[in-house]
Protein backbone atom coordinates (compact mmCIF):
# COMPACT_ATOMS: atom_id res chain seq x y z
CA UNK A 1 0.00 0.00 0.00
CA UNK A 2 1.33 3.40 -1.07
CA UNK A 3 -0.12 6.57 0.46
CA UNK A 4 0.00 9.73 -1.66
CA UNK A 5 -0.33 13.16 -0.09
CA UNK A 6 -1.36 16.15 -2.27
CA UNK A 7 -2.86 13.86 -4.97
CA UNK A 8 -4.49 16.84 -6.71
CA UNK A 9 -1.30 18.92 -6.70
CA UNK A 10 1.08 19.31 -9.61
CA UNK A 11 3.56 16.60 -8.63
CA UNK A 12 1.12 14.42 -6.68
CA UNK A 13 -1.41 14.21 -9.51
CA UNK A 14 1.23 13.16 -12.03
CA UNK A 15 2.59 10.59 -9.59
CA UNK A 16 -0.91 9.21 -9.00
CA UNK A 17 -1.48 8.81 -12.74
CA UNK A 18 1.76 6.85 -13.07
CA UNK A 19 1.12 4.59 -10.08
CA UNK A 20 -2.40 3.76 -11.27
CA UNK A 21 -0.82 1.91 -14.19
CA UNK A 22 0.94 -0.49 -11.80
CA UNK A 23 -0.34 -3.29 -9.62
CA UNK A 24 -0.21 -1.40 -6.33
CA UNK A 25 -2.83 -0.61 -3.70
CA UNK A 26 -3.11 3.16 -3.45
CA UNK A 27 -4.51 5.44 -0.79
CA UNK A 28 -4.72 9.21 -1.02
CA UNK A 29 -5.13 11.95 1.58
CA UNK A 30 -7.16 14.82 0.17
CA UNK A 31 -9.15 17.66 1.69
CA UNK A 32 -11.78 17.63 -1.05
CA UNK A 33 -12.31 14.26 -2.78
CA UNK A 34 -14.44 16.00 -5.43
CA UNK A 35 -11.22 17.45 -6.86
CA UNK A 36 -10.05 13.95 -7.79
CA UNK A 37 -10.93 12.95 -11.37
CA UNK A 38 -13.98 10.68 -11.58
CA UNK A 39 -11.88 7.89 -13.07
CA UNK A 40 -9.53 8.01 -10.08
CA UNK A 41 -12.01 8.07 -7.20
CA UNK A 42 -13.15 4.51 -7.77
CA UNK A 43 -9.62 3.13 -7.96
CA UNK A 44 -8.04 4.45 -4.77
CA UNK A 45 -8.80 4.38 -1.08
CA UNK A 46 -9.59 7.93 0.03
CA UNK A 47 -8.92 9.47 3.44
CA UNK A 48 -10.45 12.93 3.70
CA UNK A 49 -8.69 15.68 5.60
CA UNK A 50 -5.32 17.36 6.12
CA UNK A 51 -2.15 15.29 6.27
CA UNK A 52 -1.02 17.59 9.08
CA UNK A 53 -3.80 16.15 11.28
CA UNK A 54 -2.70 13.31 13.62
CA UNK A 55 -6.04 11.51 13.31
CA UNK A 56 -6.01 11.70 9.52
CA UNK A 57 -2.46 10.41 9.07
CA UNK A 58 -3.00 7.72 11.69
CA UNK A 59 -5.91 6.42 9.66
CA UNK A 60 -4.17 6.87 6.30
CA UNK A 61 -0.92 5.15 7.26
CA UNK A 62 -2.56 2.04 8.75
CA UNK A 63 -1.35 -1.02 6.81
CA UNK A 64 0.72 1.18 4.48
CA UNK A 65 4.22 0.30 3.34
CA UNK A 66 5.23 3.58 1.74
CA UNK A 67 4.28 7.26 1.76
CA UNK A 68 4.81 10.07 -0.72
CA UNK A 69 5.19 13.24 1.35
CA UNK A 70 4.79 16.88 0.33
CA UNK A 71 4.21 19.78 2.67
CA UNK A 72 1.60 22.10 1.13
CA UNK A 73 2.62 25.77 0.94
CA UNK A 74 1.35 27.82 3.85
CA UNK A 75 1.77 31.51 3.10
CA UNK A 76 0.24 32.48 6.46
CA UNK A 77 2.33 30.26 8.75
CA UNK A 78 3.64 31.96 11.89
CA UNK A 79 7.11 30.56 11.17
CA UNK A 80 8.90 28.42 8.61
CA UNK A 81 9.50 25.79 11.29
CA UNK A 82 5.76 25.56 11.81
CA UNK A 83 5.12 25.39 8.07
CA UNK A 84 7.50 22.49 7.48
CA UNK A 85 8.59 20.50 10.54
CA UNK A 86 5.54 21.52 12.56
CA UNK A 87 3.20 20.32 9.83
CA UNK A 88 5.19 17.09 9.43
CA UNK A 89 5.49 16.16 13.11
CA UNK A 90 2.20 14.24 13.30
CA UNK A 91 3.12 12.23 10.22
CA UNK A 92 6.60 11.52 11.59
CA UNK A 93 5.04 10.06 14.73
CA UNK A 94 2.60 8.05 12.63
CA UNK A 95 5.34 6.59 10.41
CA UNK A 96 6.72 4.78 13.43
CA UNK A 97 3.46 3.78 15.10
CA UNK A 98 1.87 2.58 11.84
CA UNK A 99 4.82 0.54 10.61
CA UNK A 100 5.50 2.55 7.44
CA UNK A 101 8.87 1.44 6.09
CA UNK A 102 9.60 3.79 3.18
CA UNK A 103 8.99 7.51 2.64
CA UNK A 104 9.77 9.64 -0.41
CA UNK A 105 9.57 13.38 0.20
CA UNK A 106 9.81 16.48 -1.97
CA UNK A 107 12.62 18.72 -0.76
CA UNK A 108 15.35 20.91 -2.24
CA UNK A 109 18.97 21.13 -3.25
CA UNK A 110 21.40 22.92 -0.98
CA UNK A 111 22.44 20.54 1.79
CA UNK A 112 26.13 20.99 2.53
CA UNK A 113 26.47 24.35 0.77
CA UNK A 114 27.70 27.42 2.70
CA UNK A 115 24.29 29.09 2.34
CA UNK A 116 22.15 26.10 3.40
CA UNK A 117 21.58 27.54 6.88
CA UNK A 118 20.26 30.86 5.62
CA UNK A 119 18.15 29.77 2.66
CA UNK A 120 14.69 30.43 4.06
CA UNK A 121 12.18 27.93 2.68
CA UNK A 122 14.96 25.52 1.72
CA UNK A 123 16.53 25.61 5.17
CA UNK A 124 13.15 24.72 6.67
CA UNK A 125 12.68 21.93 4.13
CA UNK A 126 16.07 20.41 4.97
CA UNK A 127 15.16 20.47 8.67
CA UNK A 128 11.96 18.61 7.77
CA UNK A 129 14.09 15.97 6.03
CA UNK A 130 16.10 15.55 9.23
CA UNK A 131 12.89 15.08 11.21
CA UNK A 132 11.64 12.35 8.87
CA UNK A 133 15.03 10.69 8.64
CA UNK A 134 15.21 10.55 12.41
CA UNK A 135 12.10 8.37 12.67
CA UNK A 136 13.89 5.24 11.49
CA UNK A 137 12.05 4.86 8.17
CA UNK A 138 13.98 4.46 4.94
CA UNK A 139 13.79 7.97 3.50
CA UNK A 140 14.65 9.54 0.19
CA UNK A 141 14.43 13.32 -0.06
CA UNK A 142 14.04 14.47 -3.65
CA UNK A 143 16.54 17.32 -3.80
CA UNK A 144 15.06 19.63 -6.41
CA UNK A 145 16.20 22.87 -8.02
CA UNK A 146 13.70 25.46 -9.23
CA UNK A 147 10.78 23.98 -11.16
CA UNK A 148 10.25 24.80 -14.83
CA UNK A 149 6.55 24.72 -13.98
CA UNK A 150 6.91 27.79 -11.74
CA UNK A 151 6.69 29.81 -14.95
CA UNK A 152 3.03 28.86 -15.20
CA UNK A 153 2.40 31.44 -12.47
CA UNK A 154 3.43 34.06 -15.04
CA UNK A 155 1.39 32.85 -18.00
CA UNK A 156 -0.66 36.07 -18.14
CA UNK A 157 2.46 38.24 -18.20
CA UNK A 158 4.11 36.04 -20.82
CA UNK A 159 0.97 36.03 -22.98
CA UNK A 160 -0.04 39.68 -22.62
CA UNK A 161 3.30 41.47 -22.20
CA UNK A 162 5.99 39.05 -23.40
CA UNK A 163 7.76 39.29 -20.04
CA UNK A 164 8.77 36.96 -17.23
CA UNK A 165 10.64 37.91 -14.07
CA UNK A 166 12.96 36.41 -11.49
CA UNK A 167 15.67 37.67 -9.17
CA UNK A 168 18.69 35.82 -10.62
CA UNK A 169 21.28 37.32 -12.94
CA UNK A 170 20.19 36.78 -16.55
CA UNK A 171 23.30 34.80 -17.50
CA UNK A 172 23.52 32.67 -14.35
CA UNK A 173 23.42 28.97 -15.23
CA UNK A 174 21.46 26.74 -12.85
CA UNK A 175 19.63 23.41 -12.93
CA UNK A 176 15.90 23.38 -13.57
CA UNK A 177 13.56 20.37 -13.54
CA UNK A 178 10.02 19.66 -14.71
CA UNK A 179 7.50 18.46 -12.15
CA UNK A 180 6.74 15.55 -14.47
CA UNK A 181 10.30 14.32 -14.13
CA UNK A 182 10.18 14.76 -10.36
CA UNK A 183 7.02 12.67 -10.23
CA UNK A 184 8.69 10.01 -12.37
CA UNK A 185 11.64 9.74 -9.96
CA UNK A 186 9.23 9.50 -7.03
CA UNK A 187 7.31 6.72 -8.78
CA UNK A 188 10.48 4.73 -9.42
CA UNK A 189 11.48 4.89 -5.77
CA UNK A 190 8.01 4.07 -4.44
CA UNK A 191 7.64 1.08 -6.74
CA UNK A 192 11.09 -0.31 -5.91
CA UNK A 193 11.35 -0.07 -2.10
CA UNK A 194 14.51 -2.20 -1.98
CA UNK A 195 16.49 0.81 -0.77
CA UNK A 196 17.39 1.39 2.86
CA UNK A 197 18.69 4.16 5.06
CA UNK A 198 18.39 7.91 4.60
CA UNK A 199 19.65 9.83 1.60
CA UNK A 200 18.85 12.61 -0.84
CA UNK A 201 18.17 12.05 -4.54
CA UNK A 202 19.07 15.07 -6.68
CA UNK A 203 16.73 15.76 -9.61
CA UNK A 204 18.63 18.20 -11.80
CA UNK A 205 16.87 18.23 -15.15
CA UNK A 206 18.98 17.57 -18.27
CA UNK A 207 21.12 20.72 -18.30
CA UNK A 208 21.94 23.95 -16.54
CA UNK A 209 20.13 26.88 -18.09
CA UNK A 210 20.00 30.67 -17.62
CA UNK A 211 17.09 33.09 -17.67
CA UNK A 212 18.47 34.48 -20.93
CA UNK A 213 18.42 30.96 -22.40
CA UNK A 214 14.81 30.54 -21.23
CA UNK A 215 13.76 33.80 -22.89
CA UNK A 216 15.35 32.74 -26.17
CA UNK A 217 13.73 29.29 -26.10
CA UNK A 218 10.31 30.65 -25.11
CA UNK A 219 10.50 33.20 -27.93
CA UNK A 220 11.27 30.43 -30.39
CA UNK A 221 8.57 28.04 -29.16
CA UNK A 222 5.84 30.65 -28.74
CA UNK A 223 6.69 32.47 -31.96
CA UNK A 224 6.80 35.88 -30.29
CA UNK A 225 9.47 37.91 -28.46
CA UNK A 226 9.75 37.03 -24.77
CA UNK A 227 12.14 38.96 -22.56
CA UNK A 228 13.47 38.47 -19.05
CA UNK A 229 13.29 41.25 -16.49
CA UNK A 230 15.30 40.89 -13.31
CA UNK A 231 13.66 42.22 -10.17
CA UNK A 232 15.41 43.02 -6.91
CA UNK A 233 14.90 40.98 -3.78
CA UNK A 234 13.32 44.05 -2.20
CA UNK A 235 10.81 44.28 -5.05
CA UNK A 236 10.03 40.58 -4.75
CA UNK A 237 9.39 40.93 -1.03
CA UNK A 238 7.16 43.97 -1.48
CA UNK A 239 5.20 42.28 -4.27
CA UNK A 240 4.56 39.14 -2.21
CA UNK A 241 3.54 41.22 0.80
CA UNK A 242 1.17 43.11 -1.47
CA UNK A 243 -0.50 39.82 -2.33
CA UNK A 244 -1.25 39.34 1.37
CA UNK A 245 1.37 36.69 2.10
CA UNK A 246 2.62 36.48 5.67
CA UNK A 247 5.94 37.82 6.89
CA UNK A 248 7.50 34.39 7.57
CA UNK A 249 6.71 33.09 4.09
CA UNK A 250 7.82 36.29 2.35
CA UNK A 251 11.08 36.36 4.29
CA UNK A 252 11.62 32.68 3.53
CA UNK A 253 11.11 33.22 -0.18
CA UNK A 254 13.45 36.23 -0.30
CA UNK A 255 16.14 34.37 1.65
CA UNK A 256 15.81 31.36 -0.64
CA UNK A 257 16.21 33.44 -3.78
CA UNK A 258 19.22 35.24 -2.29
CA UNK A 259 20.77 31.86 -1.50
CA UNK A 260 20.11 30.59 -5.04
CA UNK A 261 22.01 33.57 -6.42
CA UNK A 262 24.85 32.70 -4.02
CA UNK A 263 25.19 29.05 -5.04
CA UNK A 264 22.46 27.11 -3.22
CA UNK A 265 21.75 24.89 -6.24
CA UNK A 266 25.39 24.48 -7.29
CA UNK A 267 26.54 21.92 -4.75
CA UNK A 268 25.74 18.71 -6.65
CA UNK A 269 27.82 17.60 -9.62
CA UNK A 270 25.72 16.58 -12.59
CA UNK A 271 25.77 12.87 -13.46
CA UNK A 272 23.79 10.57 -15.74
CA UNK A 273 21.94 9.28 -12.67
CA UNK A 274 20.74 12.65 -11.38
CA UNK A 275 19.96 14.22 -14.78
CA UNK A 276 16.31 13.87 -15.79
CA UNK A 277 15.19 13.90 -19.44
CA UNK A 278 12.76 16.76 -20.07
CA UNK A 279 14.53 19.75 -21.61
CA UNK A 280 13.24 23.27 -21.16
CA UNK A 281 12.34 23.39 -24.86
CA UNK A 282 10.31 20.18 -24.54
CA UNK A 283 8.57 21.53 -21.45
CA UNK A 284 7.70 24.74 -23.28
CA UNK A 285 6.22 22.75 -26.18
CA UNK A 286 4.27 20.32 -23.97
CA UNK A 287 3.21 22.55 -21.05
CA UNK A 288 3.85 26.28 -21.46
CA UNK A 289 2.67 26.73 -25.06
CA UNK A 290 -0.76 25.14 -24.45
CA UNK A 291 -1.17 27.22 -21.27
CA UNK A 292 -0.28 30.45 -23.06
CA UNK A 293 -2.60 29.63 -25.96
CA UNK A 294 -5.51 28.57 -23.75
Amino acid sequence: MIVITTPTGDIGSQLLTTLLSHDEELRVIVRDPAKLPDAVRGRVDIVTGSHGDPEVVGKAFADADAVFWIVPPNSQAVSLEAAFSGFTRAAADAFTSSGVTHVVGVSALGRGTPVAGSAGLVTASLAMDDLIGGTGVAYRALANPSFMDNLLRQVSSIRDHGVFTDTVAPDRLAPSASTGDIAAVAARLLLDRSWTGVDSVPVLGPEDISAADMARIMSDVLGRPIRYERETLETLGARLTGFGLGDAFVGGMVDMMRAKENGLDDGVARTVENSTPTTFRQWCELVLKPAVNA
